[in-house]
């Protein structure tokens, strides 16, 4: 079997950008639609199937500098900490944790905007520049970090189940197939498990996360529910189904993001490695 290289810092970055650019764009309507159940005002009044590319303008701007700091936190941290063997796993979970908060860190202000545009909370007709005008006017810099903490609690456990998963069915295809690197197609199948997976398994933490950027209630003026008080009230008044609002619509888009985000990305990164 050949020995698979290892991409540079900067092959990882520019892979990166490609890989999240592809994916956002192409499965938008889905994470709208997915967006929309999980709304509290419901699906209907959120937009329904209308305007369903409503907050594209805050993904293609975040969408590759945010993969770009992903990736290239993710192989940096992957070939530099010293676990390996059976302790692989543990690897490829530390260094996806630490990648998602890098990326969270340029993410989330454009996931606020896209979730808030996707829902209409700004009236039909406004652009994703003036919701984030209307964001910095009324709750400033700040505003922009709304829900960070129940995203990072949501991609934490995601990235945690998918990229070990990930790596693990590259690892045995790989042995299977007598063959390393894998092709971009035998990749992205690997991705597409990996992401369907822990998609359907963290769908309750990510109904939180939307119901949190969607209050646009200011935390400076007015008392707002912690995270525990926030999922106890949608379990109680709502019940524990909500708690997998859009999770077909969640685990469809992430399936087949995954394919196309880490297809996209090994076909890219080896790309930029051929002589």
């Amino acid at each position: 079997m050949a020995v698979e290289r290892k991409p540079t810092f900067f092959q990882s970055l520019a892979a990166g950008g490609l890989a999240g650019t592809a994916v956002d764009l192409l499965f938008f309507p889905i994470d709208t639609v997915k967006t929309r159940l999980q709304s509290a005002q419901g699906f209907v009044k959120a937009g329904g199937f209308r305007g369903i590319y409503k907050g594209v303008g805050s993904v293609v701007v975040g969408s590759a500098p945010g993969a770009a700091a992903f990736f290239s936190t993710y192989e940096t941290m992957k070939h530099s900490l010293p676990l390996h063997g059976q302790l692989a796993p543990v690897n490829h979970m530390i260094s996806a944790s630490v990648a998602e908060v890098a990326a969270c860190l340029i993410r989330v202000p454009t996931e606020v905007i896209k979730t808030r545009m996707q829902t209409s909370m700004y009236g039909a007709s406004t652009s994703s520049f003036k919701a984030a005008t209307l964001v910095l006017k009324h709750d400033g810099i700040r505003g922009f970090y709304r829900g960070f903490l129940t995203t990072i609690m949501r991609e934490i456990p995601f990235t945690s189940l998918q990229f070990p998963l990930y790596e693990f069915l590259k690892y045995r295809l790989s042995i299977h197939l007598n063959r390393k690197p894998l092709y971009a197609h035998e990749a992205a199948v690997c991705g597409s498990i990996a992401g369907g997976t822990a998609a359907a398994l963290t769908t309750p933490l990510d109904v939180l996360k939307t119901r949190v950027m969607l209050d646009l209630r200011d935390p400076s003026k007015q008392q707002v529910p912690s995270i525990t008080t926030r999922l106890r009230q949608i379990y109680v008044q709502e019940g524990g189904k909500v708690l997998f609002a859009g999770v077909v619509p969640r685990t469809m888009w992430i399936s087949a993001g995954g394919a196309v985000f880490l297809g996209v990305y090994e076909w890219a990164v080896h790309g930029f490695m051929s002589p």
